[in-house]
């Protein structure tokens, strides 16, 4: 069983955490190739972006940085990539008409989307590797650049699911995971409302009352399923964990999704 008043202040605790998390100016900075550069961050703008979310320029001060190369890698690129290492601004690269086997110093390789010369921006895969990069990071940035958002929820909800199904597979004591999978629900609910815009975490008293319900419904599913299947009852909670975690992570999307966002398909102008 939940310990309501210890659990009640973590509770209040991840409320000013997440509130903290999305004050400032959350930013993604775009540089590199100079006719590349101002062509990737205007597709980036799309789907209503605030004004300055996304910006041409140096890492210093941004959330993610995306650089982009055209056919060759030279000091400079060294030189800013360094600098956004040193600034911790997590690198994306996006490297046209390079190898796709690319390596590239300071930004790891699965943070290297590779691009076909003459190809429009990949901007779907661009959104989730920026969204893998950040990971819970990225709510706040989704909540200012729309395009973003699809790829940072869908993150968020696999993210969770996984901790939740380990979580559960793991903790052999009746009820005592019961406390983790509830805060991990209540903390993926509060991201997905970040990454939608939500800016008061306090005003989500319904839907965190849901989750909480959902998280003793779930509970007690998984009791009736291992009385089902014995022998097997790791995998049991496991599974009913993910799955259910994943199912109120996507209903949770669902409901504060004011409108559909179109996916970010290829661009209609790319590399020359």
């Amino acid at each position: 069983m939940l310990r309501l008043p210890l659990f009640a202040g973590a509770v209040r605790k991840l409320l000013r955490e997440i509130e903290s998390s999305g004050s400032g100016e959350h930013v993604l900075a775009v540089g590199g190739a100079d006719e590349l550069a101002p062509v990737l961050r205007q597709q980036l703008l799309r789907g209503r972006a605030e004004a300055g979310a996304v910006r041409l320029g140096d890492p210093e001060g941004a959330d993610v940085y995306v650089h982009v190369l055209a056919g060759e890698f030279a000091d400079a690129d060294v030189a800013v990539l360094r600098r956004a290492r040193r600034a911790r601004a997590p690198a994306v690269a996006v490297a046209v008409g390079f190898a796709e086997e690319a390596a590239l110093p300071y930004v790891l390789a699965t943070d290297i989307v590779s691009v076909r010369a003459g190809e429009p921006f990949p901007l779907e895969r661009i959104a989730r590797t920026i969204a893998a990069r950040l990971g819970e990071d990225g709510a706040p940035l989704a909540a200012r650049v729309p395009l973003l958002r699809q790829a940072v929820c869908e993150q968020l909800i696999r993210s969770f699911a996984r901790k939740n199904g380990a979580v559960a597979a793991a903790v052999w004591i009746p009820g005592a995971d019961l406390p983790v999978l509830a805060f991990n629900q209540l903390r993926l609910v509060l991201r997905l409302a970040q990454a939608h815009g939500a800016d008061d975490a306090r005003g989500l008293a319904p839907e965190l009352a849901a989750t909480l319900g959902a998280c003793f419904g779930l509970r007690a599913l998984a009791r009736e399923a291992v009385d089902l299947i014995p022998g097997a009852g790791w995998a049991v909670k496991g599974a009913v964990a993910y799955a259910g975690t994943r199912a109120l992570g996507e209903a949770a999307r669902r409901r504060f999704e004011p409108a559909v966002t179109p996916r970010p398909a290829a661009a209609s102008r790319g590399a020359p």
